[in-house]
């Protein structure tokens, strides 16, 4: 036999479990020694997954023969019964060079398609010897557990296709950087002025998918880190048009921060003015790496924030490893605390923790002059939400929002 490999989905797809117990099931049910699902590549048939408790050294996955030499394609175009109880009745099985050499006493054969109605490959079950037993019932009940197997086969290949053409929207993107960046204001409450604003990702290619579905695929092709990276470039190069009184952030995951390329990303120049978002929804693998990283990078004047601050991984334990000089408050701790007394116990806690640790406190996802009346009595810092300014592209963020700052 051949060992052969194509681009079969990952073994961790929790289906190939189901076809795997289907083979077991079918081969138990009929008595047969071997049973096993295949794939037809090219001329071969090439054995996907196998069931043959002792045989391990005779058929395993991976390995294939030629489709002239197997039941196969004479059980497609009808040459062959699916079921064969006795090979030695079947004047062709008994002809075939493969029925002395395995041998074959046995044999049963039920073909996979393709949505289309074309042939994928086999469920089979064989024997070494011939089984009078066997009859059309047996042959029904193989149907089933082929049926589960072809949906699951179906499955993972639909899975797969998608999983390409995601990739290569993907690398489209990357290669001919179809993304823009908008910038939306972060407002001083106290003199209800633009001190910051925070750079968000849009990506142009149609139908829209929202910016996290493209770093999810980023991060499953192992390129999140390079997206990321082209994203903050793209940003900071606003840096230049922007005031010099205002500030900028940009998102980054503990994995890029980890990477050690985000230092060539950064503008030195404008460091001072440059804010570090990191997320509470991803987990900080080592802290002390983390921070080992960014403290020359505070020495020289970056900034860093918690975003999403208390709708995360770890609470507080993060705000207290991340030592921030920013805390975003999550957008769900903002949204009706006007009208909810527990709201603005976390909002009035989460200030009194900023102003002990030195930090800014920016209440995210305002959306009604009640919220923002209530973040303003309870003493937040900052503001960022539709109510304050919608994500827009730079140059309308430079019109009058930013004209006190100017």
């Amino acid at each position: 036999m051949t060992k052969i490999s194509s681009a079969w989905p990952d073994p961790a797809f929790p289906g190939r479990h189901v076809i795997q117990d289907a083979l077991i099931a079918i081969r138990n049910h009929l008595g047969m020694e071997v049973a096993y699902l295949s794939e037809f590549l090219g001329d071969r048939s090439v054995f996907r997954h196998v069931d043959a408790p002792g045989l391990e050294h005779l058929i395993k996955p991976g390995d294939s023969m030629p489709l002239a030499d197997v039941y196969c394609t004479h059980i497609l175009e009808g040459r062959l019964p699916e079921l064969i109880p006795d090979t030695a009745a079947e004047p062709l099985a008994r002809a075939l060079p493969i029925t002395r050499n395995v041998p074959i006493g046995a044999h049963a054969s039920l073909p996979i398609r393709l949505p289309d109605g074309s042939p994928y490959g086999m469920f089979c079950c064989l024997s070494p010897r011939p089984n009078p037993t066997l009859n059309r019932r047996d042959l029904e009940t193989m149907r089933v557990f082929a049926g589960l197997a072809a949906r699951q086969v179906n499955a993972e290949l639909e899975a797969q296709r998608q999983g390409q053409a995601r990739r290569a929207a993907l690398d489209a993107v990357m290669q001919g950087s179809n993304f823009s960046v908008v910038f939306q204001p972060i407002m001083d409450l106290a003199r209800m002025s633009t001190v910051s604003c925070e750079a968000l990702c849009r990506f142009s290619p149609q139908p829209y998918r929202s910016p996290d579905k493209w770093f999810r695929d980023a991060a499953e092709a192992g390129l999140a880190v390079d997206l990321e990276l082209m994203v903050i470039e793209r940003a900071l190069a606003a840096l230049d048009a922007l005031p010099q009184a205002v500030t900028l952030s940009v998102n980054a995951s503990p994995e890029t921060i980890l990477s050690g390329r985000l230092e060539e990303a950064l503008i030195a120049r404008h460091l001072p003015r440059t804010v570090l978002e990191l997320t509470e929804h991803a987990m900080v693998p080592d802290y002390g790496a983390l921070q080992s990283i960014l403290a020359p990078l505070k020495n020289r004047g970056l900034k860093i924030a918690a975003d999403d601050a208390g709708a995360g991984y770890s609470g507080l334990q993060h705000l207290i490893q991340l030592q921030p000089d920013i805390i975003k408050m999550d957008m769900s701790l903002t949204r009706s605390l006007d009208a909810d007394p527990a709201r603005r116990a976390l909002a009035s806690a989460m200030t009194y923790y900023a102003r002990e640790t030195r930090a800014i406190l920016v209440a995210e996802g305002i959306e009604t002059e009640a919220e923002l009346a209530t973040l303003r009595s309870l003493g937040v810092d900052r503001g960022q939400g539709y109510l304050l300014g919608r994500p827009a592209p730079l140059a309308a963020l430079l019109g009058p929002a930013l004209a006190a700052a100017a």
